[in-house]
Parts: C-alpha cells; structure tokens; sequence
C-alpha cells in the first residue's frame, strides 16, 4: 500500500470523469456518425471508434458501457439497427477499458507481479488494437453479408458535404497526421500547421473553388478528436517513454481535462464537485479492497497455500500449456461471478509461483513472463465481462436502454466474446503481439 504509484487510479478516474462532463466523447461520436454516415454499419464503427479513444480516456468499463449506451443506442434504434449486435459492439467496445491504457487494472496489476506499470502500458497496446480491429471486421463483415445489419443512414441525417468528398477525406486525415507527428517533433511548427490548416478550412468555404469546399462535419470532427488525443497521447507517451511516471502523468492528464473542459465552456464548480465525488467513490473501492486483497494474500502465503498449488499442478503430468490454459479457464471462470480487483489482488497472486515456473520452459526472462501473463489475465477478464448470466456489462447497458430486451443483449454480448477468445488465443499463440512494443520502446 505504500507503493506511491497507485496514486495514479485516483487521478486516471477523475480525468476522464471530466473528460466525460466536457462532453468531448458526445461530439466525436456525432461527428464521426456523420463522416461514416454512407456506409452500411456506420454507428457499429463509431461505437467502437468511440469506445476506444474513451477506453484510453478513462480506463473504466462501466463507463464507457453507459456513456456509449446513452449517446449510440437511440441513434441506432432511429435508424433501424439491429439490436444484438448494437448491443454487441458497445458491450465489447465498452470492454476495451479493461485493457487499453491507462487501464486502472494494469495500474493495480503492476505492483502485485512486481512489473513495471510501463511495461504493462506498451504491452496492452498492441492487442487492444488487436481486438478493436478484430471487432470492426466482424461488425462490417455481417452488415455487408446482411445489410439489414446496419443500414445506411437516412438522407435528411447526411450531412452536407462537396461533390469531393473523398478529397476532403484524405486531405483532413494528411492534415491531422502532420500535425500530430509535428505535436512531438516541433511545438512552433505544429502551432503554424494548425493556423494553416484552419485557413484552407475557411478560405475553401468562402471561395468554394470549383465547387470544392470542406464541410461543417471536419469541424466537430477536429474539436471532438484533437483535444482529447491530444491530452491521452502525451499522457500515455510520457510515460511510456520515460518522461514521467504513471503517477505524474496522471496528475498532468488531470489538471489537462480540467482545462479542456474549461476551454469548451464545460466547466461548473457542480459537475468539478460531483467528478470529485465519483472519483472518491471508485478510488475508496479500489483501495479498500487493494489493501484488504494484500492482507489476506499474505495470510494464505503464510499458510503455504501457493507452495502446496503449485506442487500439484507442476507434479502432474501435464504439459506446460495445458497447465497455462487451465490457468486461464480458472481465471475466466472467476471473472464471472467476481469483479477483476479480488482476482488481481488474491488469485493471480497465489498462482504467480506457477506461472514463475514457466520462466525456463517458455525461454522468457521473469519480467517478460510476467508481462505477457498480465496481458493475458486483461483480456481474459475482459471476456468475462461478457458472458452471462453474471456479465455486468448487460446491466449497464440494460440501465440506460432499458427498451432492449436483456435477452438480445445477452445474444449480442456473446457473438463479441468469442472474437475475444479468439483475440485471447493469438496472444497465447503469438507472444510477441504483446512483448513486440516493450522490447521496441525500452529495448
């Protein structure tokens, strides 16, 4: 408990808390909803665009279930989605929380394998950008298989756009990728870019030059897109690359969604009050239950309970992935009934030894062992969120839906499970998805 780097879970929850009150994720979807506007499944992508740019905000699953449910699930409904996979993909999108970083479970993981939060971070990204892709090709997949899916949006909801589209497209996406790569290359440069951009933006719409002109919808899109990537890229980045620790960067990502929401006009000493009380709330549970875990993990090591487990499975004539995948059935068996912070605290703990033993046979180091097991425990969790009949993620989104039967939920839910197990089974399969970035960022 004195470890000062959990000091990040309290900060982490109230940036994006507040990021959630400046209401930034609303005007993303929006936007986004009308880019994609003409495609079959447009709101299946933006929900799980949406989901993960707000996994990485905030880190929470029951947030980013509920916040998606509220802004996504009338849309879908007014344009004649198909309510399992509608709830489908803000479910599993809602997920990703659970993993992406600054996921408040690594942050608490980390100290309990004694591995690096940082590790942990670049490990996690990679196959949370794994299973956001392995979503969007499903959702995409059924809808052009069966448009009924997802239908394209009405008419009257498209918005207004030149008879160059696609040019606006590419010359936007160009315009944000240069800026970005400027944001960490030159800060003066990139301040000049952004007042270019903002002049062609203007220019085009007052001269309209052969008809060209860039639409209302490249606004929104900027304004909902920019400031928060903005924020969670240097957040994230400063500590991946060693500028700051978790709990620093944290503390910067906070007072930063306390500005953005100031420079939206968002701002009120009530919803700053009631953040600060949402935060206490989950950060009391947390540690409540950190300090408690930590208590009766060392009463049950005391009692030689790890020792006595993993002589038994190691005394078995088992294979070594035969005892990992056990393993990983026992962990995905508990995450129905239990929320991910008994598992983490109490059970990774008393089966670390075995996986310890794994070090040699697998020809990792501990730390890498240990890394790849992190990850493998998040997304194993993450699945669990959506099996029923426990799943909290149906509940959330039953909260604030509450027309959609909980049955189609549950169906919905349970389509997306099974790309994460297969998502689950490339990182068995492949480690490298998940060790490739640290070994790149910290050699």
């Amino acid at each position: 408990m004195l470890d000062d780097q959990l000091v990040a879970v309290p900060l982490f929850v109230f940036m994006g808390i507040m990021m959630e009150k400046a209401g930034l994720m609303e005007r993303l979807f929006s936007s986004i909803q009308l880019m994609t506007s003409r495609t079959r499944g447009a709101l299946f992508i933006v929900a799980l665009f949406v989901s993960t740019i707000f996994a990485a905000a905030t880190g929470i699953v029951g947030a980013s279930v509920t916040i998606l449910g509220i802004m996504a699930a009338k849309t879908m409904n007014r344009s004649g989605y198909d309510v399992r996979m509608a709830a489908g993909t803000i479910t599993a999108g809602g997920t990703l929380g659970i993993l992406i970083p600054p996921s408040i479970m690594l942050v608490v993981m980390g100290p309990v394998l004694e591995v690096p939060v940082t590790d942990l971070f670049a490990a996690a990204i990679v196959p949370g950008i794994l299973l956001a892709t392995l979503y969007i090709i499903y959702s995409v997949g059924r809808c052009w298989l069966n448009p009924s899916l997802g239908p394209i949006l009405p008419e009257e909801e498209q918005p207004v756009t030149s008879p160059y589209y696609m040019v606006e497209l590419m010359l936007v996406m160009f315009g944000l990728g240069m800026l970005f790569y400027l944001l960490f290359t030159n800060i003066l440069f990139a301040a000049g870019w952004l007042a270019l951009m903002a002049g062609v933006y203007y220019a085009s719409r007052a001269l309209k030059p052969g008809g060209f002109f860039f639409s209302d919808l490249w606004k929104e899109f900027f304004l909902g897109l920019v400031p928060p990537t903005i924020l969670i890229a240097f957040a994230l980045g400063s500590i991946l690359l060693g500028w700051a620790t978790p709990a620093e960067a944290a503390a910067c990502g906070a007072f930063g969604s306390i500005v953005l929401s100031m420079m939206y006009l968002k701002f009120t000493p009530t919803d700053f009050y009631d953040a600060l009380i949402k935060t206490l709330e989950i950060a009391v549970l947390i540690m409540f239950l950190v300090a408690a875990s930590n208590f009766f993990g060392a009463v049950f090591s005391s009692l030689g309970t790890p020792k006595m487990l993993t002589e038994l499975l190691l005394s078995m004539d088992l294979s070594l992935i035969v005892i990992l995948i056990a393993i990983m059935a026992l962990i995905f068996l508990l995450g129905w009934p239990l929320e991910w912070v008994p598992i983490v605290l109490i059970i990774v703990p008393i089966l670390l030894p075995v996986v310890e033993s794994f070090s040699e046979p697998f020809g990792m180091e501990r730390a890498q062992l240990l890394t790849w097991f992190a990850i493998l425990v998040a997304v194993n969790l993450q699945t669990a969120w959506l099996l029923p009949p426990v799943a909290l993620s149906a509940y959330f989104l039953k909260g604030v839906v509450p027309e959609w039967d909980l049955k189609d939920i549950y169906i919905g839910m349970m389509q997306f499970m099974v790309i994460q197990l297969i998502g689950l089974i490339f990182i068995m399969m492949f480690p490298q998805i998940a060790l490739w970035l640290p070994a790149y960022i910290y050699g």
